[in-house]
């Protein structure tokens, strides 16, 4: 199986826009929609659900008045403010601040703690024009989303071994943690999406180190890359002497917005920077063991 993982070091490169044409061009892929805090690959592959499930993770505090004696002991112990006592002075959790560490029913002498799992969000099993999509939604406030990341991924393999697809295409997060560790680790190659732009060299950087300290093949494209030549030419330069290779660069194409509006990727309308990303796509596909 062949997992192809698209990054980029910060948000806002498009990194989404391009991983869409990639998966429409693959033809017979599985798309993994890996970018769980901020999921949006759904908005230009108009996916139709099959398959939905929850996902639980950690463990969540909840109060059981009937049970409380109002002693203060959870508010006094707890680290993160998670605990407040309401006009009766009972006390309550705030969900957004409960770290899940368990610290209150260890010490709660009335056992009025109630810890059950955590529900962190859902993910899902689609069908797009591209293909089987796994996404997923993470709740407001929660965390752990590295796991749901590695959850997607482990479906989408499943699905394509299932199948008997042989491709796999990761939207990942931006960045490099844990989110992103759990999108690139194993796959085998990444394309790292970046711009001509100071702070877009400098996050290419950290996530070179990051592919390379998996040892994982790179490939860098950039995008917009004609609003700084200059700056181009210097990124390409780095990315070289990091050991990625440079698979092309994406013009600055005011159609990509109007393709985005009709729910549509660059490479299935006539915009300019279609043809770019068709010849990256021929770049990646000749460095396909």
């Amino acid at each position: 199986m062949n997992e192809l993982v698209v990054i980029s070091g910060k948000g806002g490169t498009g990194k989404t826009s391009i991983t869409a044409s990639l998966a429409v061009l693959a033809g017979k892929t599985i798309i993994a929609d890996c970018d769980v805090d901020a999921a949006d690959l759904h908005l230009l592959l108009e996916p139709t659900n099959i398959e939905k499930q929850q996902f639980y993770s950690g463990n969540i505090a909840k109060v059981n008045s009937s049970s409380c004696i109002q002693c203060g002991k959870c508010e006094e112990y707890c680290r993160f403010g998670a605990f407040q006592t309401d006009s009766n002075g009972v006390p309550f959790v705030d969900h957004t601040r409960c770290e899940g560490c368990g610290v209150c029913v260890k010490f709660c002498p009335s056992n009025a703690i109630v810890f059950d799992e955590r529900h962190c969000g859902e993910w899902m099993v689609s069908n797009t024009r591209a293909g089987s999509m796994v996404h997923a939604k993470l709740n407001v406030a929660a965390e752990n989303s590295g796991r749901l990341v590695s959850t997607v991924r482990k479906k989408a393999q499943e699905i394509a071994m299932t199948t008997g697809v042989k491709s796999v295409i990761i939207d990942g997060p931006p960045g490099i943690g844990c989110p992103v560790i759990a999108s690139v680790t194993g796959a085998s190659r990444a394309l790292i999406v970046t711009e001509p732009t100071v702070s877009g060299a400098h996050d290419l950087d950290r996530v070179l180190k990051l592919t390379k300290h998996f040892s994982i093949p790179s490939f860098v494209c950039v995008n917009k890359w004609d609003i700084n030549s200059e700056m181009t030419d210097s990124i390409e330069a780095l990315a070289q002497s990091l050991g990625a290779k440079v698979v092309g660069r994406i013009r600055y194409d005011s159609e990509v917005s109007k393709a985005q509006i009709i729910g549509k990727t660059v490479v299935e309308t006539s915009a300019k920077s279609g043809s770019d990303i068709k010849e990256i796509w021929k770049e990646l596909e000749s460095y396909t063991d």
